[in-house]
């Protein structure tokens, strides 16, 4: 059994990555997605261990401290950390992990993994972006208005991710978010791995 890939998917706050992710795990089976640990509050209808590890700061601290996260930062006045054990458990079984994390957690990742692949997602327009963090009617407009700010720093760091989904449509965005997937399964060291017998039946 081959090592599975490290994706990292970043978006700015309001651009569909969460929506994408979830469909992805529903179709793809060997999928996996990384549950992080914050120490905020949970949004309605979330729920603790299937959508975050809601935990206290103290919690969180001690985590940090024994090396428990693969990666951590603070974002919004709350931290957020990326269990080391599932990640490379998960892999070790074959399993594709799939992160949701900012771009400053993705640079803390690379340094660990040098064999990870970066998808950022975008929004068609910032207008467009505005629309959607309201229609989800969870956050104040001084809220809003942060985190229109905060996109913008965000994609000034698409170029270090190796692919780019717009997300005009969701079902086009999904696609794309598939076909990803799948290449990176297709690649020669993957197969090499996966089909080990095959190859040498092969080449011999």
């Amino acid at each position: 059994m081959s090592n599975g890939t490290l994706f990292i998917i970043t978006a700015p706050s309001g651009a569909g990555k969460t929506s994408l992710v979830r469909r992805l795990l529903e179709t793809d089976s060997n999928v996996r997605l990384s549950i992080s640990h914050t120490t905020r509050n949970p949004r309605p209808g979330e729920i603790n261990g299937k959508d975050y590890h809601f935990i206290t700061e103290e919690e969180f601290f001690d985590m940090q401290a024994r090396g428990d996260f693969l990666e951590s930062a603070k974002v919004y006045g709350h931290h957020y950390g990326t269990s080391r054990a599932f990640i490379e458990a998960g892999m070790l079984k074959g399993h594709d992990m799939v992160l949701e994390i900012d771009w400053q957690g993705a640079n803390q990742i690379r340094h660990l993994f040098q064999e990870t692949t970066g998808i950022f997602i975008l929004p068609p327009s910032l207008a467009e972006l505005e629309k959607r963090l309201r229609a989800r009617a969870q956050d104040s407009d001084d809220v809003i208005r942060a985190r229109l700010v905060e996109a913008r720093a965000d994609m000034m760091h698409v170029a270090d991710f190796d692919y780019v989904i717009i997300n005009a449509s969701f079902e086009t965005a999904l696609h794309e978010l598939r076909s990803i997937v799948l290449v990176n399964r297709l690649r020669r060291s993957r197969q090499l791995e996966t089909h080990a017998d095959l190859f040498l039946k092969l080449i011999k």
